[in-house]
């Protein structure tokens, strides 16, 4: 007969590769949720590998650490049934599976069904898709066991319902972007319309690479009801009680949480991302450029808000063209955050490099190619002071200007990791008004003052692109909706404009190839979701054609 069951919610933070430390943390998270009086303790999709484990799954020795750490579970924990992810192989295929484990025995298993391959997902590149359900009895509570991608498409649920499953448990790696909070919200009413079952939705959290997970587990009861939220951006081991005769509740008692705001929830991904990958690959610290600027501005405390103003290090680097209040903004931005702030000015270097190609310059422009002298200077500068110190350089472009090309290669884009690579300008205001909410760090006029590299005379971003309104919302229809020119003229920008920043888009690929990872927030990021070609001939055609 069923009776009340408690379950765990182990919204862990693994490390990609790292099976003998993620089964150690599956451990001791085991034994604090038996402690706390839960039946099952579950973990996330893929959990002993992390995810995702990429083409690490391709080579056999992981499969070995895997059985390993597997092993090292099944010997460790008692008193508790658990359910956790991971890849599975046999004579038919490797399958992304999820195992439940009674007392060191496998008493159930269940192979993910839908396999996502899109945006950031490749999982038909590796894994075979099962087709059975599963329902485990947990104390007399037939569970259904589901993996991500299985919870968003109709189906699996339906199955394990039919299967004989009173309540649904999802172990899920779910990344984080924008509005993904409220499809998540979406997607388990439709299952809960579909099947008339409570969910259980656990998700992973942390940084991997240009991934972050988010967390925020989700409960829902049998009318859709929100019973509760774990933190976002967080590790977390929240507890729910299923009761037969009163369903699925929080084990505390109180309301879930509220939902993160957009922009506050973009930041915290911004900074657990900085703080997951320096961790993740053994950086202590990080070094940048501060220009005085906004996007340089917020890059900092990111990166203090990551990784502790002690473990960040910011160098001005004027050269001839740097005005007096970049200088003063940017030592306002570095004195407000409290890191280690220096002065090395790249004038001798630049003229050491005119001096040097003079002859071969002779009777050309000035131009584009002496404005990139200076911010290369710069790269040599940062990437000498990253070697030196063991700290990571953080690059500080924007996704408006990567978009179309306004960066250096081997000068700003410079870097191991770009923050705000994925992050329009105009959301990098709206990250530096939110900011400043938590605390000083950006000067007033640094949101006032017209954006400009710095590179010429009087020089402002608008002397070679559209104002960052007009160009935002170019570029979001044009990357991320994949809207024709003459679709976005339409909406009533000038088509002459439209055609121009597609066509930087188109022709600087090659730029964006180069670039370092940086954290993913929008739909359609460069890089893992928006895979074009270098060589390309799209965006050059005409029609109709010209006669021969």
């Amino acid at each position: 007969m069923s009776q009340p069951i408690r379950i765990a919610l182990g919204q862990m933070n693994p490390v990609v590769g790292d099976v003998i430390g993620n089964a150690r943390r599956i451990i001791e998270l085991s034994e604090k949720a038996r402690e706390a009086g839960a039946d099952l303790a579950c973990f996330p999709e893929l959990a002993l590998t992390g995810y995702p484990p990429e083409d690490l799954l391709l080579r056999p020795e992981l499969l070995v650490w895997v059985e390993r750490g597997l092993a090292l579970i099944r010997q460790k924990v008692r008193g508790i049934d658990l359910l956790l992810g991971l890849p599975e192989d046999d004579t038919s295929g490797l399958y992304n599976m999820a195992v439940v484990i009674r007392e060191g025995e496998i008493i159930a298993r269940y192979r993910k069904q839908r396999l996502p391959n899109y945006s950031v997902f490749d999982e038909k590149r590796y894994f075979a898709a099962g087709s059975e359900p599963c329902v485990v009895d947990i104390r007399g509570v037939a569970v259904g066991v589901l993996i991500c991608e299985d919870v968003w498409m109709p189906g699996p649920a339906a199955q394990a319902r039919d299967a004989g499953a009173e309540l649904l448990v999802t172990i899920n790696a779910s990344p984080f972007r924008t509005e993904k909070t409220e499809n998540r919200a979406q997607m388990l009413a439709e299952r809960v319309e579909e099947t008339g079952l409570p969910i259980v939705y656990l998700n992973m959290v942390g940084g991997q690479d240009e991934l972050v997970f988010d967390g925020g587990s989700l409960a829902v009861d049998a009318r859709a009801r929100l019973v509760h939220r774990a933190p976002a951006f967080e590790e977390a081991m929240p507890l729910l009680d299923h009761d037969p005769a009163f369903g699925l509740s929080a084990a505390d008692g109180h309301p879930p949480r509220e939902v993160e705001d957009p922009v506050g929830a973009v930041y915290k991904a911004l900074v657990l991302g900085v703080r997951d990958y320096a961790r993740k690959n053994g950086f202590k610290g990080a070094v940048m450029g501060l220009s005085g600027g906004i996007d340089s501005a917020l890059t900092l405390a990111i990166a203090v808000d990551a990784l502790g103003a002690e473990n960040v290090e910011a160098v001005m680097m004027p050269s001839r063209y740097t005005a007096d209040i970049s200088l003063e903004d940017a030592e306002s931005e570095a004195r407000a955050l409290g890191v280690d702030y220096r002065v090395i000015a790249v004038e001798p270097a630049f003229k050491a490099f005119l001096d040097m190609l003079e002859e071969e310059f002779a009777g050309s422009d000035w131009g584009v190619t002496e404005e990139n002298i200076q911010a290369r200077s710069r790269g040599v500068v940062l990437m000498a002071i990253s070697n030196k110190t063991g700290r990571i350089l953080l690059s500080t472009g924007n996704k408006s200007e990567m978009a179309v090309g306004y960066a250096t290669l081997y000068g700003d884009m410079a870097g191991g990791f770009a923050v705000l690579k994925d992050v329009p300008k105009m959301l990098v205001y709206e990250l530096g008004r939110y900011r400043n909410q938590q605390g000083p760090a950006i000067p007033e006029r640094v949101f006032e003052r017209p954006p400009s590299a710095e590179l010429a005379p009087d020089q402002q971003d608008t002397d070679s692109l559209p104002a960052y309104p007009i160009l935002d919302r170019i570029l979001e229809l044009y990357i991320e909706h994949d809207r024709s020119v003459e679709d976005i003229a339409a909406e009533g920008f000038e088509e002459d404009v439209v055609r121009r920043i597609a066509r930087l888009v188109n022709i600087n690929e090659y730029k964006r190839r180069q670039a370092p990872p940086g954290v993913r927030i929008t739909r359609r990021a460069f890089g893992r979701d928006r895979r074009y070609p270098i060589t390309s001939g799209f965006g050059r055609q005409e029609w109709p054609p010209e006669s021969d």
